[in-house]
């Protein structure tokens, strides 16, 4: 494994709404940098300077997940997790935004 890698990847939405796994401080990384510069804050410096950290080594790869994870929270972009999503339709759940 990379030492870049997540234990476990952060599912976040991206685009139209669609979810995308972020598996690396790498995948973190480039998400950050996408971001708006209009909408960026200090969450978000604080999340790009640890992946930057993450990538040189500087940091363990899961401290950056952790503050990556905490960026997509704080801007409502984390999704639920693809397994959580099987579970619910097995048990019958029904999406609350579909009719």
């Amino acid at each position: 494994m990379k030492p870049d890698m997540f234990r476990h990847p952060v599912s976040i939405f991206v685009g139209l709404g669609f979810p995308a796994e972020v598996r690396s401080a790498m995948d973190a990384y480039r998400h950050l940098v996408e971001w708006p510069t209009s909408l960026r804050d200090a969450v978000h410096s604080v999340a790009l300077q640890a992946c930057r950290a993450a990538l040189r080594g500087e940091i363990e790869a899961e401290t950056a997940r952790g503050l990556f994870a905490a960026f997509a929270e704080k801007h409502d972009l984390l999704a639920p997790e693809s397994n959580v999503i099987a579970a619910s339709r097995l048990r019958g759940d029904r999406d609350p935004h579909v009719r």
